[in-house]
Formats: C-alpha cells, sequence, structure tokens
C-alpha cells in the first residue's frame, strides 16, 4: 500500500479548532478517515517551526491521496503538501527499469 508524507499548516481558523479540540481528537480524527478509505495512520506528530502537523498514511492510491487532500484543503483550516514515498526496494526495481531519455539538443 502506498505512504503518503502529509505536512502542513493550521490556519487561524483551524488553530481555534485545535485549541478548543486538544491534538489527540486530532491524531483519532485524522486515523478514522485514513481508515474510511481503506487504509490506515502510521504516524501522527505535532511540530512547531515551518510545520504545524507531519503525518504519515497508508493509503490504497493516489485516489484516495488526493480524495483526502482536497477536502482537507477546501475546509480552509489547513495548508498542507503530500509527498509519495517510497521504499529502498521500488527505488531498487525504479533503477532496473529502461528508460529511453534524450535531453534537448
Amino acid at each position: 500500500m502506498p505512504k503518503y508524507l502529509v505536512q502542513g499548516s493550521y490556519t487561524d481558523q483551524g488553530l481555534k479548532g485545535l485549541l478548543k479540540e486538544g491534538g489527540s481528537k486530532r491524531r483519532a480524527m485524522v486515523e478514522r478517515l485514513a481508515k474510511d478509505m481503506g487504509g490506515k495512520l502510521e504516524a501522527f506528530y505535532f511540530a512547531f517551526g515551518g510545520d504545524d502537523f507531519v503525518i504519515i498514511l497508508d493509503l490504497p492510491s493516489n485516489m484516495e491521496m488526493a480524495a483526502t487532500a482536497i477536502v482537507a484543503q477546501a475546509s480552509g483550516t489547513l495548508k498542507s503538501r503530500v509527498t509519495v514515498l517510497m521504499t529502498p526496494e521500488d527505488v531498487d526495481q525504479a533503477v532496473k527499469r529502461k528508460v529511453e531519455f534524450h535531453p534537448p539538443a
């Protein structure tokens, strides 16, 4: 199952909700969401600095991740970015593939 790294920050509205709900309820909501999408929450951390949260999700495909990200962003309570994670074995398979590429002349 593909893994996704989700990093982001809360808007003012999102921070107000976090103050009201607390961190554990936020993690539980993400855990339920991942399960509803056919996956699971691997890790959920709050952070400070450039990001307010760092999450690792296992989801069935890019479609579920895209749907989740679109709905979350549309809420207006956060801004996030998603990175598709690959295992070393995935990279082993990728480097064995023959690719025809010619740079511009």
